[in-house]
């Protein structure tokens, strides 16, 4: 036994002070991936905190007030059309309990004209336009903002039509993949492998077992994005659905095990940009980078644009 140990403890010291050296310099074993766009201030579902959500009003007040990516759910509607909203069944935002898919694009209702935001409970957004915005509107207007699209749906016409858009408007380097599903994502990268895109929730939880592993440095990622919830806003500015999630014993134990200040930092040394959402507040964006987020999404554009603008002034 002690032999066995005499040669087992050198190795397992060896392996742990390279994956920790590794960690710091992965470029040593890995080249720095190089995407069209570095985003610092990202969007979600438009800002939709200051203007009613997916809009082409909160989208447009959303670039006006400076925000460097746009974050955007899609669905289709019965006709064939690819329009942005974050949710399938329309109860919600119109009052209507009916699908999206159910409706042809000439048939769906507006937006309520007083809209809850969902990650600041309590608070509601308004605006002129209560329409819902095709992602083809989206293009047109804005060729040069990138997106996330988060693809909620296990839907290969919805995800070909994205992707012929996408296409269409030469936007492969400037629009994401997004999708918490990995057979979604799977389906999406066989449609179109030249967009970039992020971690899935599977992929995500191997990402954690390499990195408390020691072997994160050793495996090459092919993401370019990691979006992820700054734990300490669940239960705060966010009530989720799920009771599990509102027990705060889990969710800081979420937050230890998750915000790991030197995943982050060797993430973005490889060139994979860690977006953490939804940053409703000042002491929440300043909490999310400084445990190392490179970009904060947030529903109030304007209140990150201020801190930002604030912040770089005193750098």
């Amino acid at each position: 036994m002690s032999g066995f140990l005499y040669f087992i403890l050198p190795a397992l010291g060896g392996y742990a002070l390279t994956s920790m050296y590794l960690l710091k310099n992965p470029l040593i074993l890995h080249r720095k991936k190089r995407t069209a766009f570095f985003s610092t201030h990202i969007s979600h579902r438009g800002g939709c905190g200051e203007r009613i959500e997916s809009t082409m009003e909160a989208f447009t007040h959303a670039v006006e007030q400076g925000t460097q990516m746009v974050e955007l759910d899609c669905h289709l509607t019965h006709d064939g059309h690819v329009v942005v909203s974050h949710d399938e069944n329309l109860h919600r935002q119109t009052g209507h309990n009916i699908t999206m898919s159910a409706l042809n694009l000439q048939d769906l209702p507006l937006y309520k004209g007083r809209l809850e935001v969902t990650f600041h409970t309590g608070c509601f957004s308004s605006g002129a336009d209560r329409k819902f915005a095709l992602l083809e509107d989206f293009f047109r207007k804005f060729p040069e903002i990138p997106i996330s699209i988060e693809i909620k749906e296990n839907n290969t016409q919805l995800i070909q039509k994205v992707s012929d858009l996408v296409k269409r408007y030469n936007r492969d380097e400037l629009t994401v993949w997004a999708t918490v599903n990995s057979s979604i994502m799977k389906k999406c990268r066989k449609t179109n492998s030249s967009m970039p895109y992020s971690f899935t929730m599977n992929r995500g939880v191997l990402l954690l077992l390499l990195y408390y592993s020691g072997l994160l440095p050793f495996v090459p990622l092919g993401e370019s994005l990691l979006q992820f919830y700054l734990p300490r806003i669940i239960n705060r500015t966010f009530i989720p659905q799920k009771h599990i999630l509102r027990n705060r014993l889990l969710i800081a134990l979420l937050e230890k095990v998750t915000m790991r200040k030197s995943l982050f930092n060797h993430l973005a040394a490889r060139g994979i940009q860690v977006h953490l959402f939804v940053c409703n507040k000042e002491e929440d964006i300043k909490a999310a980078f400084e445990v190392g987020a490179t970009g904060v999404m947030t529903d109030y554009p304007t209140l990150l644009s201020s801190y930002l603008c604030r912040n770089r002034s005193q750098d």
